[in-house]
């Protein structure tokens, strides 16, 4: 599996205000969508999500978005390693995800991008 980089993920009260911050410490313009309820701005290695409080609990507890090559051989290794596949993979705005409970308990979103 292809481990291509990580992004961090930040739940902010208020997206508006956040993106220009974030933006001008990337140096680059927000991609924004909404999914399940939740605004999303990603920004250079930023991931900034807001929404109500029970749907932001949920994002909390990913503790980060890791980028793969290829989503289906995540899915594939991960499984053989032992981790428990909590949701996907499912498409997404910009390529498909899957989220992951390691052994250790640790829960990650693995997402690919459609290019």
């Amino acid at each position: 599996m292809d481990i291509l980089g990580a992004t961090l993920r930040i739940c902010v009260d208020d997206l508006e205000t956040a993106v220009p911050f974030y933006e001008r410490l990337a140096g680059g313009r927000a991609l924004r969508f909404e999914r399940g309820g939740v605004q999303v701005a990603a920004v250079g290695c930023f991931l900034l999500m807001s929404g109500s409080e029970a749907e932001i609990e949920v994002l909390r507890k990913v503790a980060a978005t890791i980028a793969v090559k290829d989503v289906d051989e995540a899915h594939r290794v991960l499984t053989e390693l032992g981790a428990h596949i909590i949701a996907g993979p499912v498409a997404t705005p910009v390529g498909r995800n899957l989220i992951a409970m390691h052994p250790d308990g640790a829960i990650y979103e693995y997402v690919d991008r459609n290019a």
